[in-house]
This record gives structure tokens, C-alpha cells and sequence, in this order.
């Protein structure tokens, strides 16, 4: 007998669920596929062709309807290899089958980049293949003393550019880092478990995708290990992002965001603290 959808999300009206999609007790998503790299010469970008958008899908997000893993690329940046000069960073985000969906690019001060590292303020346009922005995030400057409420990250997702669709909130804890995935009424919709530790030393880190009640695992979002000379000397980083396929795409856009704010918590290094 199929097992009830997780409770705290609803499927997306306009397109149809996963079928047979039943989340399991103790489910463990499985291995996220790296795309093929590029042939010799071969420098053209496979892009994914956009699917009808089912009603009331926000422009950009009907990619979305058709995805249930996404990978997560960051461009190594050849001046901050050389100088140790943090740059702004740029991503590349692909489907299970390669073919390239957004393209992410950082916004942020040049001095807040040196100077405030990877606590820094930064917002990001996504763009799709038509070069339009569909999705924009703003993150607000806090330290990083985490017991302390006023201190606590937060994340506002835009889509399309100026139209909230939700927040990544991170909550107060001690010893597993949480996060709450909510939509624009603020409510929560999803949580995220991280690890106990997130050391990034030979093997993958893993942050579960948990219902509102923290009950059923429904997805998980994986920093990948790209070998010891990528991981020692750039703090470019690649990530796989698995969702419910019938998720709202909202909330599939709001686990992209939170995406990006674990990378910059706690995967990009301080350039200074490697020279």
C-alpha cells in the first residue's frame, strides 16, 4: 500500500507527480550521476529545452516540472588560483543528463570579499538560456556566531526578480546544523539536517531534505569531493541536489538557494587562510 506524500509540501497544480514516488523509512537517495565532460574542441553548451509551463508557474521555473536531481558546478577561477584574490563566483547548474539548466552568478563588494570572506552579503542572479534572470537571491551580512539568534543566516529567493517565493532560515542548534525551507508566508515547508561534521576531507557531505515535521527524508543536497589538488587549492565546489519530482518548483528553487548559502557557510574557504 503506498505510503502518504511527506506532509508540509503540496504538488505544483498544472503537472502531474513522480509515479510510484512513496518516500521509505530510512530512505537514502541514491548516487547523484556527474555529467560527461567536454569532448576535445568541443566548447558549445548543451542546454535543456524549456517544457510547456504548467499555470501559475513563475517564468523560468517550468524547467523545474521535469527535475528531480539537480547538479551543482562552481567555476574555478584562475586569479584567485594565482593571487589568492576572492572573486566572485559563478556556477553552472546541470540536469542528471548533462545538459546545462541555469547559470548562477554572484553579486557582491570587492572589499566585503576580502575582508568579510564567506560571511560576506551577496545577492545572485540564475539565469536560463535565454540569458533572462528567473530566480534571485539576497543574502543579508551576519556573523557567524551561530547560538546567537541575531546571528543566524537567512536567505530570500525571488521569483521572478522581486517577487518573494520563499526563504532559507537557519535555526538555532548545537550540535547538527538546521535549516528551515519556507515559502513566502513564511511558513515552514521542508527542513534540512546537516552532518555532525562537515569536513570536506576525502569523502561526500550530506545534508538530508526532511518534511516540516522532520519525520521522512524526502531528498538531500551532497558536496561532492573533487579530489585533494581541486578541494587544496580552489574552493570551487560541486554539489548534487536531489527533490520529490512533484515538489512545488517554488520550494525546488528555495533548495537551490539553500544550495548556495551551505556552499558559502561552510565550503568556501578563505582565500587569505590558504596563502
Amino acid at each position: 500500500m503506498a505510503a502518504p506524500p511527506p506532509q508540509g509540501y503540496a504538488p505544483q497544480p498544472g503537472y502531474a507527480p513522480q509515479p510510484g514516488y512513496q518516500p521509505q523509512p530510512g530512505y537514502q537517495p541514491g548516487y547523484v550521476p556527474q555529467p560527461p565532460g567536454p569532448q576535445p574542441g568541443q566548447q558549445q553548451i548543451q542546454w535543456m529545452q524549456a517544457p510547456q509551463a504548467p499555470p501559475g508557474c513563475p517564468q523560468g521555473l517550468e524547467y523545474l516540472t521535469q527535475i528531480d536531481q539537480l547538479l551543482v558546478h562552481q567555476q574555478v577561477e584562475l586569479l584567485e588560483i594565482l593571487t589568492g584574490w576572492e572573486t566572485q563566483n559563478k556556477y553552472k547548474v546541470r540536469n542528471s543528463l548533462g545538459q546545462q539548466v541555469y547559470f548562477a552568478a554572484e553579486e557582491s563588494n570587492c572589499c566585503a570579499r576580502q575582508y568579510c570572506g564567506p560571511a560576506r552579503p551577496f545577492s545572485m542572479s540564475i539565469l536560463d538560456n535565454n540569458q533572462q534572470e528567473v530566480i534571485h537571491l539576497e543574502r543579508p551580512y551576519r556573523c557567524s556566531a551561530w547560538c546567537c539568534f541575531c546571528c543566524l543566516q537567512k536567505m530570500e529567493v525571488q521569483s521572478p526578480p522581486g517577487t518573494v517565493i520563499g526563504y532559507v532560515e537557519q535555526d538555532c542548534s548545537f550540535i547538527y546544523p538546521w535549516f528551515s525551507l519556507k515559502n513566502a508566508d513564511e511558513e515552514t515547508v521542508l527542513k534540512i539536517k546537516g552532518p555532525l561534521c562537515t569536513c570536506k576531507c576525502c569523502w561526500d557531505v550530506e545534508f538530508s531534505i526532511l518534511s516540516a515535521d522532520g519525520s521522512n527524508e524526502v531528498g538531500k543536497i551532497s558536496k561532492k569531493w573533487s579530489g585533494l589538488t581541486k578541494e587544496y587549492f580552489t574552493d570551487a565546489d560541486n554539489f548534487g541536489v536531489q527533490f520529490p519530482m512533484d515538489l512545488d518548483v517554488k520550494m525546488k528553487a528555495v533548495m537551490l538557494g539553500a544550495t548556495f548559502l551551505i556552499d558559502f557557510m561552510f565550503f568556501e574557504s578563505n582565500q587569505n587562510n590558504r596563502r
